[in-house]
């Protein structure tokens, strides 16, 4: 009976710890695919964002990823707060939820509690991406430059739109540091 009680609060810590780990995708979304990793690394410049309590107030924030020794990619996040006048970073990792040519991946910088951050625009070239996150409370237009063509941004807006995204809450952040 104890052996019972015990194995059924641990799979209810394991069901917790999942709903809090949550690595969906949009309803409609389409993660990129084929996706080359090797191509996505590298320094991207935040161009606008849904806002969210980890990024409120900052501007000038990049995204840099490179590969970890295990295999895992390393998210570097830097942004500038401009209320505190100071920098913040935070390091994390992802890790691919399913196959690697398929841009679906977990994000964690706190432990064990992982998001979803999927890949649902790309060009070839690699320079402009439009990611989403779990839901429709997360969506960042990313590029390589610190500018974003007009049509590339009006066409990344359309797919976000037509996703259901309330594209008229994202804030377009400053690159001037």
């Amino acid at each position: 009976m104890k052996t019972r009680k015990i194995m059924i609060l641990i799979s209810t810590m394991i069901g917790a710890l999942s709903m809090n780990s949550c690595v969906s995708i949009p309803k409609g979304a389409t993660a990129v695919s084929p996706f080359d990793t090797e191509k996505y690394l590298g320094t991207w410049y935040e161009i606008a964002r849904m806002d969210f309590r980890f990024e409120r107030n900052l501007n000038n924030t990049t995204a840099t990823y490179s590969v970890n020794a295990d295999g895992s990619i390393k998210v570097y996040n830097r942004g500038y707060n401009y209320t505190t006048k100071k920098w913040s970073d935070v390091t994390g990792k992802a890790k691919f939820v399913d196959n690697p040519t398929v841009a679906r991946l977990k994000v964690s910088f706190f432990g064990p509690f992982y998001s979803g951050y999927n890949v649902i625009a790309l060009d070839k070239d690699y320079k402009y991406a439009l990611v989403a996150g779990n839901n429709l409370s997360y969506l960042w237009i990313l590029c390589r430059e610190k500018t974003i063509p007009d049509n590339v941004k009006q066409d990344y807006l359309k797919i976000a739109e037509k996703l259901g995204f309330n594209t008229s809450a994202l804030i377009w952040v400053q690159h001037d540091k």
